[in-house]
Formats: structure tokens, C-alpha cells, sequence
């Protein structure tokens, strides 16, 4: 399970360090991709199996579901991290989250998130300010 919250800053090589609390749960290759809300998911290998068979049981009619699958598989790549702990993050995957200099990397349960420091920011801003609504909603689906 990952969770917590870290600030790091990406180096002129596009590296950026995986947290130490999330290196044994990524293993020693793990999947980065596109996400939702302008940041990076960051999959180890066996919740990415389980997602993408979740993602293939979606209907191939769905013009929806081909652009999401399209979308998430294309940008993916698969990742190693190196003796120092540290990731290159993929140009067209830092252009995505708008990644420039600080990063934001969070412990989602599953997956860690990869946020440009503004965007994770920008985020809350919203996010807190709903955040009793979006827990009653949770409330009503039973979580």
C-alpha cells in the first residue's frame, strides 16, 4: 500500500527520486502512464495486470472506452529505478503533468501519482474546499 506525501525536485536529466517508502512496493520495474487530473500514474507491475484486465473487459463498440484504452497504453512506458533511487520521467510524460522543476509524489493506495508541485497545489485548493461534499457522496456509495 503506498501513501504519504513527498517533495522532490527533477534534475536536468529529467530524474526525479522515488521516495524510499515507495521503492520496495514499485519493485525493480514498474509502469508510468498518463493520469487523470494532470499528473502521472506509477504502477508496479502486478497492479498494472490487474488494471489492464479490468481495461480489456471494456467494450471495443465504446468509442469512450477505445479513446481511454488508446490514450493510457500510448503513453506508457515501463521504468527502472537506478542505484540512487531516482526515475527518468519521459518528456511526453512530464509535458502531460506539466512538470518543470518540483514534484509532488503521493501514495495512493495502489498506485503512487507523480504531480507537478502547482498542479498538486492547485488541486487541493479545490479538492479541500469540497472535501465534506465529495466525503457525503462517499457516505451515499456506501464507503
Amino acid at each position: 500500500m503506498f501513501i504519504g506525501e513527498y517533495l522532490h525536485s527533477i534534475d536536468s536529466k529529467g530524474r526525479i527520486i522515488i521516495p524510499a517508502k515507495f521503492r520496495e512496493g514499485l519493485g525493480e520495474r514498474f509502469i508510468i502512464t498518463k493520469g487523470l487530473d494532470n499528473c502521472l500514474f506509477v504502477f508496479p507491475e502486478k497492479e498494472w495486470g490487474i488494471f489492464e484486465e479490468k481495461l480489456k473487459q471494456l467494450p471495443l463498440t465504446s468509442r469512450d472506452a477505445r479513446a481511454f484504452i488508446r490514450l493510457f497504453f500510448s503513453g506508457a512506458a515501463v521504468c527502472e529505478g537506478d542505484k540512487q533511487g531516482r526515475m527518468i520521467l519521459p518528456a511526453n510524460l512530464r509535458e502531460h503533468a506539466k512538470i518543470n522543476k518540483e514534484v509532488v509524489t503521493i501514495g495512493v493506495s495502489t498506485r503512487v501519482e507523480i504531480w507537478s508541485k502547482e498542479e498538486w497545489e492547485k488541486y487541493n485548493e479545490v479538492a479541500n474546499l469540497s472535501y465534506d461534499a465529495i466525503a457525503e457522496k462517499m457516505a451515499e456509495l456506501g464507503i
